[in-house]
């Protein structure tokens, strides 16, 4: 019998080599990459998916509105066609009317809005009358033009802008013929009434004029009625009213401003007057911020919102023609 021969060292059977050292460890290197990668990924994953703006309903509970059975709000109750109050606690103006559109975006009805007077030196700190005293109001919708300084030194937080207008003039219309405004410098010299703490009375200063300061810009009227002033000069959308006078509205309404020795005005156009954007006083409550101007938006944008347009042709446009060379307002 022949006898079986033995497999060589080079015979199927040969044992693989163990990996190198160095191997090993690039190996561990890539499992301990590879590992590491997983776990970041399971860690940003939930992260990406919280991130992005907060909804409607997150925003009216951070800015503390959930629930709320009424809404504060600070306007101007001397204003004709801006925000003026009536008997029996009536409302109305451009003013109101964006009020009850924001508070419709906040998800407050209107029956639970509640207006209170404010002047023009407390819009900043947000304090309005209550009875005997003053309160702290959730937004200012007071015909409130945005500066740089009421921002910074005063504290207000506007929102973004809901009206453009301009500063102007008003003299007696009996002045017409003798005396022409064009300019702030042709009041150099006379004693112009405007509001206190308005953006007015520095430009009345620089033209050569002698600024009177007053809360009320009713105030500033009776006083041009009564030979007190020789001109009043504020934002021509607010001037726009007391021009307009005892003209009927479009519903028939007739403005009263309830002043003494009324007489006819002239409103007059100042050319290259600064711009003057209205803006909505909220205060520091950031989310309540961000509702107001998602509520500007939303009307800006959407077509099929038009309570701004309703806002402005029931209490502006029609005006327009009694205040003409004047523009009241721009129209968007």
């Amino acid at each position: 019998m022949s006898q079986a021969s033995e497999p060589g060292p080079a015979g199927p059977t040969s044992a693989v080599p163990p990996p190198s050292r160095a191997t090993r460890i690039r190996q561990i290197r890539l499992v301990g990459l590879v590992v590491v990668l997983a776990v970041l990924v399971a860690a940003v994953i939930p992260i990406v998916v919280a991130v992005g703006p907060p909804t409607r309903d997150e925003l009216l509970e951070e800015a503390g509105l959930k629930g709320r059975q009424y809404l504060r709000i600070g306007v101007k109750d001397d204003q004709p066609g801006i925000a003026q109050q009536f008997s029996n606690n009536v409302w109305k103006g451009f003013d109101i009317e964006i009020a009850y559109m924001i508070a419709g975006y906040l998800g407050i009805d209107r029956s639970r809005v509640r207006f209170l007077p404010i002047e023009s030196e407390d819009r900043a700190r947000r304090q309005a009358r209550e009875g005997d005293g003053f309160v702290t109001v959730d937004l200012v919708i007071a015909s409130y033009s945005i500066t740089r300084q009421r921002e910074e030194e005063e504290g207000a937080v506007f929102s973004a802008p809901y009206l453009a207008t301009e500063q102007s003039v008003v003299t007696l219309k009996s002045v017409e013929g003798r005396d022409q405004v064009s300019s702030l410098e042709d009041l150099a010299g006379q004693r112009v009434c405007t509001l206190t703490t308005s953006t007015s009375s520095q430009r009345l200063r620089e033209a050569g004029a002698t600024p009177i300061g007053r809360n009320k810009i009713s105030e500033c009227i009776q006083m041009l009625y009564d030979g007190q002033a020789y001109a009043v000069t504020t934002d021509a959308a607010i001037l726009a009213g007391f021009v307009t006078g005892d003209q009927p509205d479009d519903d028939g309404q007739r403005f009263t401003v309830g002043l003494r020795n009324a007489k006819p005005l002239r409103h007059w156009d100042i050319g290259s007057s600064a711009q003057e954007m209205w803006g909505v006083n909220t205060g520091s409550n950031q989310a309540l911020r961000d509702l107001v101007d998602l509520a500007l938006y939303a009307s800006a944008k959407d077509e099929k919102d038009t309570a701004w347009e309703d806002a402005y042709d029931a209490n502006l446009r029609w005006q327009q023609r009694y205040n003409l060379p004047q523009s009241v307002a721009e129209q968007q």
